[in-house]
């Protein structure tokens, strides 16, 4: 899918026609929409499908008047995938005439920049359009961390209860949503860095302020990143062991209730028995009343002697 936008006095407004100066959004391009941008703008073909790749890490690579840069941006994928916060490659090619933006599949990023337009954004302004793009990502990336953490303290609740693994795998996804996100953002800050010194587009003075705010964004999703991956990692390893104790306590509980019911139904089968027995010529009630009376006895100071214990 293709779409063309430009920048008006109100904001972003969708256009028809490839035009000079707007920004040009691909969503899994067919082969005809390469074709027609690399014929138009002169762009290499490799540089628009080099972002479809899922795998792809974050680089740059400069070649004639075109400026490619894949970026890792956060991509949810619903609490019911096997990794609920992923990481794909969104691709930004900034040549004199046009941007180009590509990826694999719908960005959320992409529709946060058509819907808000930040403050700043224009579609003739290579550099500044760059940062504020990265700069939306950056944020992204902190907004899906305080979703995990809050996915996480609700499963820690969960936890101090259960028996079983499921919370236990549940955490295991966000521990790997946890993995992507610091890989993402570890090969974005390099990336950025080289961008930096090789000075590969112009940057102007008020854009200073927007590259100091976009670093500072990316050093803060990377620590909030590292404080959540250490926490949630020693917390699946100290619920493992909650686990396993309240299964341990459950299962004490049973083999105690277990042992008192053996001893009265041990009684009931002596006198079950058809032979002679104490107390079998004893008048009703005393009769029965002497084997449940010893039953309830040999019951209670079992019982005693578990709490003693701290067994039950």
């Amino acid at each position: 899918m293709i779409t063309i936008l430009r920048s008006t006095d109100t904001g972003l407004e969708k256009i028809e026609t490839l035009a000079d100066g707007s920004w040009v959004n691909l969503v899994n391009p067919s082969p005809e929409d390469v074709g027609l941008l690399s014929q138009e703008y002169r762009i290499p073909s490799d540089m628009l499908t080099s972002a479809l790749d899922l795998d792809e890490t974050a680089r740059m690579e400069k070649e004639e008047e075109a400026l490619l840069i894949v970026l890792r941006v956060p991509q949810h994928q619903g609490p019911t995938a096997d990794i609920p916060y992923a990481t794909v490659p969104l691709g930004i090619i900034l040549t004199e005439r046009v941007i180009v933006t590509v990826c694999k599949v719908a960005s959320p990023i992409i529709e946060e920049l058509v819907a808000s337009h930040p403050r700043g954004l224009s579609t003739t302004k290579r550099s500044r359009f760059f940062l504020v793009l990265f700069l939306v990502a950056a944020k992204k990336f902190l907004l899906h961390l305080r979703e995990i953490n809050r996915n996480v303290d609700s499963l820690e609740d969960k936890l101090q209860l259960s028996l079983r693994n499921r919370e236990v795998l549940e955490l295991l996804k966000y521990q790997k949503s946890l993995t992507y996100f610091t890989t993402a953002l570890k090969a974005n800050e390099l990336m950025m860095g080289r961008l930096q010194k090789g000075r590969l587009f112009r940057m102007y003075p008020e854009d200073e302020d927007l590259l100091d705010d976009v670093l500072t964004e990316i050093g803060q999703a990377q620590e909030m990143t590292a404080i959540s991956s250490g926490i949630l990692s020693q917390m699946m390893d100290a619920f493992a062991s909650i686990i396993s104790n309240n299964l341990n306590v459950v299962m004490k509980f049973l083999t105690s209730v277990t042992i008192l019911l053996a001893l009265p139904t041990l009684i009931a089968s002596i006198y079950g028995m058809n032979i002679s027995l104490p107390f079998e010529h004893l008048p009703w009630p005393y009769d029965f009343a002497v084997p449940i009376g010893a039953s309830l006895l040999l019951a209670g100071g079992v019982v005693v002697i578990f709490i003693r214990k701290d067994w039950i």
